[in-house]
């Protein structure tokens, strides 16, 4: 309460509250049309100005659930939209402020930031990608190995089941579909024209993902503890297996397929348009992560379910917003791998085999 006090004043020097009262219970509980929730805790506070005049304002917070809302960062979102969208509709209530509520139970506003920032640490290492360039141009050493199973180990480790969230699984597999960062924005992101990728194949694409989203209905205990986009780009090396990870995503839960599958298919990705680099030694990496990693983890379930993973992972490669490069034979294998997988049972590793032959 004090809190709100001190808020008010900064708000409405000089007024006082009269009267705090929670809003959104449903008038008529029972009816057949009763409002059973909503995503906010809305709270009346009933003011009293220096000149007598009473004035109501409402201070909303946010309540976790799982409607996208389960992560800290979502409620955040919500609220500093409201914010920025309310005074642009006619007739809508205006947002007097959004802010942050401190550890302390102390209140404060963000109202005038037109963005948000994040500091971080910084880790001195090379890229693992760089090492993917070097194998698929000069071959794999030894090193190489250690690598692999540095960073199979850590993903094994990593995947800590959490069986009392079974609804953030099916967030991630929605995630996975219909997010802007999921199968469906990155569809959106190919240009009409783009050689081998031409919008009926990328509907079809897009056809089989939803149909995957109903068939891992009921897989929900394999919620898990993720990194989100565990690519080689995120990942750095210093030694020979001292590793550290950059932007961790996705809430860090989900499918643990989706981190096997970001790295995997860099292996075949750096070797589409590199010929001989397959047998140079990425296809011997390929196929040593997903031997060492479903016997390390005993997830035998592994290969039945991550289909639509690999397939999203795919179309970001395949993009040319994301890698120009790429030529468009290279794409059309990657597309056609892409295609059968989705139409398969499960997934069969020795499948890259061909896609890099």
């Amino acid at each position: 309460m004090e809190a709100i006090r001190a808020l008010v004043q900064s708000r409405f020097p000089g007024a006082t509250i009269v009267s705090c009262t929670r809003l959104g219970d449903d008038e008529r509980p029972g009816d057949a049309t009763t409002k059973g929730g909503g995503y906010g805790v809305p709270v009346r506070i009933v003011l009293r100005e220096p000149d007598g005049v009473e004035r109501s304002v409402v201070f909303h917070t946010a309540r976790p659930d799982d409607f996208g809302h389960d992560r800290r960062a979502d409620r955040a979102a919500a609220m500093l939209l409201a914010f920025d969208t309310y005074g642009r509709l006619p007739h809508h209530v205006p947002a007097l402020d959004v802010g942050v509520i401190n550890q302390d139970g102390t209140l404060r506003s963000i109202a005038l930031a037109t963005e948000v920032y994040l500091l971080t640490g910084w880790k001195a290492g090379e890229l693992y990608a760089q090492d993917l360039r070097r194998i698929a141009a000069d071959g794999s050493a030894p090193r190489d190995l250690r690598r692999l199973d540095a960073l199979t180990d850590y993903l094994v480790q990593l995947h800590t089941r959490h069986r009392g969230r079974l609804a953030v699984y099916t967030r991630a597999v929605r995630d996975l579909v219909g997010s802007g960062e999921g199968v469906f924005g990155m569809i959106d992101g190919f240009r009409d024209d783009v050689p081998a990728a031409p919008p009926a194949r990328l509907r079809r694409i897009e056809a089989r993902c939803v149909e995957w989203r109903w068939r891992l209905r009921g897989r929900e205990p394999r919620i898990a503890r993720i990194h989100g986009d565990f690519h080689p780009f995120n990942i750095l090396f210093a030694g020979d297996a001292e590793l550290a990870l950059l932007d961790a995503s996705r809430g860090g839960m989900g499918e643990p397929g989706d981190d096997v599958t970001a790295l995997a298919i860099n292996f075949v990705f750096f070797a589409l348009d590199a010929p001989g680099a397959w047998q140079r030694g990425l296809g011997a990496l390929w196929h040593r992560l997903w031997s060492r990693y479903v016997n390390a983890s005993s997830d035998h379930e592994l290969l039945a379910v991550i289909a639509p993973w690999l397939a999203w992972r795919a179309l970001v490669i395949a993009n040319p917003r994301w890698y120009p490069n790429l030529s468009a034979a290279g794409r059309d294998r990657l597309l056609s791998w892409i295609e059968r997988t989705l139409e398969a049972d499960g997934f069969d590793p020795r499948s890259a085999d061909e896609v890099v032959s």
